[in-house]
């Protein structure tokens, strides 16, 4: 398990709680790409935090089933929840100030 900064743990469940509350309707809304874009990157943020060993501090938080967003991977908005995704996961290390292995 990675020491994160004191503090910072509490800040980025938060922030993922806050994203996934406003991203609840995503599925439903294939033309709002910031809705996805954002959904995606708190479900990069939850991959990052699972991976610093911080899986009993995210509880039930877990990523968005792959299967619900296969077919839309190709699409403008697929491609903007994975942009989020890469962007959330990388920018939670970069807060921590580890680097991904």
């Amino acid at each position: 398990m990675a020491d994160l900064p004191p503090g910072l743990l509490p800040q980025l469940l938060s922030l993922i709680d806050r994203l996934r509350d406003e991203t609840v309707t995503f599925l439903d809304q294939p033309g709002d790409q910031q809705l996805w874009y954002n959904r995606g990157y708190a479900n990069g943020m939850v991959a990052a935090l699972g991976e610093l060993g911080q899986g009993a501090a995210l509880g039930d938080r877990r990523p968005d089933p792959a299967a619900e967003l296969e077919g839309h991977r190709p699409m403008a908005w697929g491609r903007a929840y994975c942009h989020g995704e890469e962007t959330g996961y990388r920018e939670t290390y970069e807060i921590a100030g580890i680097e991904p292995s």
